[in-house]
């Protein structure tokens, strides 16, 4: 739009322009014809020339019948007469010839009729004026006849244009960016409406459908759209009758085995009870049996868990407690495992109660799986439980020291049935959902259970809890790993993330809790049972019995 005002009035100005410059030639041209009528035998006498030369001047400045002088289509203008006599110029120059510009009568000298721009000064303001000369030459003398027009009209004409254009062009931009706009905003709203209908498909409305209507192209756009909408739903209505089906497969099965398994464990437990009297291969069939009917109950228990989570069933039971008694009754369960795999559990517990509202069950649970896996794994070094606690959130840190977690391993360990080595024998014949399960229970109280660690130095794994049961976390009084911030190790929310480096444990008050039997433990009738001698010796820390 400026470029176009500018080209036009560049355009108007060259027209004013090159028409007063035509009539200004045609002009200078009968002015110098006149001169050589006026001035043909001028008197050589300077008194005499100067009179005739003013006569002359007089008369080219007069209006004429014919259109010179003021009714000249080229304007006002002021002549200027120089006599020249043997190739100078005289002293008896009538006009204005101070504001001839020299380079024009340089050239009109030269013989040539020529034009010039100049400024001139008229009541003390400057003036743009256009000077056209020509020569005059008669029998015996010869002349130099310039014409001084002022532009002062074509100025105010040109000015005159340029607000004009100013204000037009100001007017039409304005118009033309409402047309636009309204133009986009009609263009636009078909797709505003299908991104409002997408969102609200996204955040589950799947019965919103764009209307099909208004442009070709937008009806197309709306009848692809719906069609992708349609496909969406009855997949996703598809995947989620495959889910129920699978949960209520799940459920029927895990409760209809149970009649059986019951009816099998009464007769296996029969078997093992009479298996001193079995010859030694029955009598030790029958100890696997009973072994892996235990494997399989706690399958059948965590199967049962599982589709509970599945299907939204699982409600979370707090209370009130001290978190430390949960820690320390697991850490007893686990002594007997770690005493047969030569592992050492050592803990780190707080002098203070750590009081929380918890489901007792499920930390319980989370803790026990915790303890086995990091047991199982532990490659016979020690496994530490630490117990911190701030004023809005408790966490409980269970670290190994055995082959630790290769990277990506870290957001797997929490899948259903996963295993980082499948080949691996197992000491405490898990089921596989263990972790899945605890981490269902650890966000069910609105917690974390994250997991870290490297290749050859350990794992960690971290739960955290809020102190008021579903009160969102801000954060985790223990590292993800000892001496290092959370943000070193790149975790973010509940998923943790995996270690390519780690420290070592930092020091702190710690007591062995468990691990390999030394030549002064006592034995046979005078030993106490692993988990109650270790709950015991706890229990002083808490000044008693529990």
């Amino acid at each position: 739009m400026v470029g176009l005002g500018m080209v036009l009035q560049q355009e108007i100005m060259n027209g004013l322009l090159q028409s007063k410059i035509d009539a200004a030639v045609a002009e200078v041209n009968n002015a110098r014809n006149a001169a050589v009528s006026s001035l043909a035998g001028a008197d050589a006498d300077p008194t005499t020339l100067r009179d005739q030369l003013n006569r002359t001047l007089t008369e080219l400045g007069r209006p004429r019948n014919d259109g010179g002088a003021q009714g000249s289509t080229a304007g006002v203008f002021e002549p200027v007469i120089v006599p020249t006599r043997g190739g100078a110029e005289s002293e008896l120059a009538v006009g204005p010839i101070g504001e001839v510009p020299e380079e024009l009568r340089e050239r009109v000298r030269e013989g040539w009729v020529s034009r010039q721009y100049t400024t001139v000064v008229r009541e003390g303001q400057a003036i743009p004026a256009l000077v056209v000369g020509g020569p005059a030459i008669t029998a015996t003398d010869s002349f130099q006849v310039y014409l001084i027009f002022l532009l002062a009209g074509e100025q105010k004409t040109v000015g005159v244009v340029q607000r004009t254009l100013l204000v037009g062009g100001a007017v039409l931009s304005l118009a033309l960016t409402m047309i636009a706009a309204l133009v986009a905003f009609q263009v636009s709203r078909p797709v505003r409406k299908a991104a409002g209908v997408a969102r609200r498909l996204a955040a589950g409305d799947l019965g919103e459908r764009m209307p099909v209507k208004g442009p070709t192209e937008i009806t197309t756009l709306a009848r692809s759209f719906n069609g992708m909408a349609e496909a969406i739903r009855a997949q996703i209505r598809q995947l989620e009758e495959f889910g129920r089906l699978q949960r209520q497969f799940t459920s029927d099965v895990s409760h209809e085995l149970r009649t059986p398994l019951t009816t099998v464990r009464m007769a296996a437990d029969m078997l093992y009870a009479e298996r001193e009297d079995f010859p030694p291969h029955l009598s030790r069939s029958t100890e696997l049996l009973v072994n892996e009917l235990d494997r399989f109950e706690a399958l059948l228990a965590d199967l049962l868990e599982i589709s509970r989570y599945d299907a939204g069933m699982a409600e979370l039971q707090a209370e009130r407690m001290d978190v430390r008694s949960c820690v320390i009754s697991c850490v007893a369960a686990a002594g007997g495992l770690a005493r047969s795999s030569g592992v050492q559990l050592v803990t780190d517990l707080p002098e203070a109660p750590v009081v929380a509202e918890i489901d007792a069950r499920r930390v319980d649970r989370i803790l026990r799986n915790l303890l086995n896996n990091a047991v199982d794994h532990a490659e016979g070094g020690d496994v530490r439980i630490e117990l911190a606690a701030d004023a809005d959130a408790i966490a409980i840190a269970v670290t190994d020291s055995g082959v630790g977690l290769r990277p990506g391993e870290a957001s797997l360990v929490f899948n259903r049935f996963w295993r980082a080595d499948p080949s691996r024998q197992r000491r405490t014949g898990g089921t596989g959902l263990g972790l899945a399960i605890s981490l269902e229970d650890a966000h069910l109280h609105g917690g974390w259970l994250q997991a870290s660690g490297a290749p050859g130095e350990g794992a960690r794994f971290r739960l955290t809890l809020p102190r008021r049961a579903h009160e969102l976390l801000q954060g985790s009084p223990l590292p993800l790993w000892p001496g290092e911030d959370d943000d070193d190790l790149g975790t973010e929310g509940p998923t943790g993330g995996d270690r390519t480096t780690i420290t070592g444990l930092t020091t702190g008050p710690h007591e062995l809790i468990a691990g390999p039997a030394d030549g002064d433990a006592p034995s046979g009738a005078d030993a106490e049972p692993p988990s109650r001698a270790a709950e015991n010796r706890l229990a002083g820390r808490l000044g008693g019995p529990w």
